[in-house]
């Protein structure tokens, strides 16, 4: 697991995701101020420069990319979720 003093996921990341949903991810990183770029192979280049950035870019894959029930599953676990004392 990353530390937030890590550096390890800093750079610019290559994405391979389905063509169809490129564009829609593209413009809600867009959306949120995050700098990529759509590739000439079909992949999405997008520059993870903080923990807020790379945190932003992992949900914004998974509202796109993830199933209904993956969804469901994480929406009850977060309802369910008691942090420690």
């Amino acid at each position: 697991m990353l530390s937030p003093s890590s550096s390890d996921f800093l750079g610019d990341r290559v994405l391979h995701i389905p063509l169809s949903d490129r564009w829609r991810i593209y413009h809600r990183l867009q959306e949120l101020g995050i700098e990529c770029s759509c590739q000439p192979d079909g992949s999405l280049l997008v520059r993870v420069d903080s923990l807020q950035t790379a945190i932003l870019v992992r949900s914004t894959l998974i509202q796109f990319l993830a199933s209904r029930q993956q969804l469901v599953d994480w929406l009850e676990h977060c309802w369910h979720y008691q942090p420690e004392s």
